[in-house]
């Protein structure tokens, strides 16, 4: 079994993950982010039925591994990576890693937490067939801007996380419009949280697993202890399950940054049933001309790289190997085109 975790980051996916990997057959290591990181990259490897390009790409991927800031502890064999691949692509070095990561851990089934999966649905679908399972976790998206906005990571404004969740919001939804229902499942970060016992009970009885109530001790594991070491925005998978930390975008945002998300992730908030504040409320949802947007664009640009200043020195140290493999990666590509 292989199960994709799809949706947005900041919607408790390291929580989930450390539940799950709580279970005795599904290993959930915190992700190297492989399709997200290397599908960008991947027409500047050439034609894959080349052994010298696929062999490339197989040892790319697994030094991206070897060097997350979240450590495996797995050894790879390059070859026996190559071997396990059903055909030559990107995806089935992906399967073929995650393969032997679980085998490493003892474990029968793994689970992806990367969230960033919804944008590779397709070819993931491909792949897989049924033996894969979609993971469908959700969050109000003012909750998870308001994250986001906190976080090193990800987009810097409102109107930008808003575009973002909203797009990957559909592409969750449409998923599960897709596939067999026994292969999808949609949980809230809310339901999780608020009632974590019976919302896992829900989800062990999906996966045909049995729940083990070390599943809510989570933050006691050693993974939960690697994770938060890993870096500060994922230092809360050392505490228990949070029950009131939902809503906190009611006075951690603007009205402004209230309007700008609502105005432009409408649809999905409606879709998945979370009352607007604001918009559609006695106010219009904004309109943005290329003025505007350009402007957006540049207050963006302005706060990732404040955010990055303000990086603490072990946090850029943990960050540092994997961001300074994937330029060299990138630069030898180039250089190689």
């Amino acid at each position: 079994m292989k199960i994709f975790m799809i949706g947005t980051q900041r919607s408790g996916s390291n929580l989930l993950r450390l539940m799950v990997n709580q279970a005795p057959t599904i290993a959930a290591p915190h992700p190297p982010h492989i399709l997200e990181r290397f599908a960008p990259l991947l027409p500047a490897y050439g034609d894959l039925g080349d052994d010298a390009n696929f062999e490339r790409l197989v040892d790319d991927v697994v030094r991206m591994v070897e060097v997350n800031p979240v450590p495996w502890g797995v050894e790879f064999d390059r070859a026996d990576i190559r071997r396990r691949c059903r055909d030559r692509s990107l995806v089935a070095v992906f399967g073929s890693v995650m393969d032997r990561m679980a085998e490493a851990y003892g474990k029968s089934d793994w689970m992806c937490k990367s969230l960033a999966n919804v944008h590779f649905l397709p070819e993931i679908e491909r792949y897989f067939g049924d033996e894969a399972r979609y993971l469908y976790l959700y969050r109000d998206g003012r909750d998870v801007c308001l994250s986001f906005l906190k976080a090193v990571v990800g987009e810097k404004t409102a109107w930008h996380v808003a575009r973002q969740w909203n797009a990957e919001q559909l592409l969750a939804l449409d998923c599960g419009g897709r596939v067999p229902k026994s292969q999808y499942l949609a949980l809230s970060y809310e339901e999780l949280t608020s009632n974590p016992e019976s919302t896992l009970r829900l989800l062990c009885g999906w996966l045909g697993i049995e729940f083990q109530p070390t599943m809510l001790d989570f933050h006691q594991s050693e993974e939960a202890s690697k994770t938060a070491a890993g870096g500060k925005m994922w230092e809360n998978v050392r505490k228990p399950v949070m029950a009131s930390n939902t809503k906190k975008w009611l006075t951690g945002m603007s009205r402004d940054e209230v309007i700008d998300f609502e105005s432009a992730a409408y649809r999905a908030l409606v879709e998945l049933g979370y009352e607007l504040e604001i918009v559609g409320r006695g106010t219009p949802p904004r309109s943005y001309d290329t003025a505007a947007v350009a402007a957006l664009d540049a207050e963006n640009k302005r706060r990732k790289a404040a955010s990055r200043e303000d990086l603490s020195p072990e946090d850029a140290a943990a960050r540092k190997p994997q961001e300074d493999l994937l330029a060299s990666i990138r630069s030898r590509l180039v250089a190689a085109a």
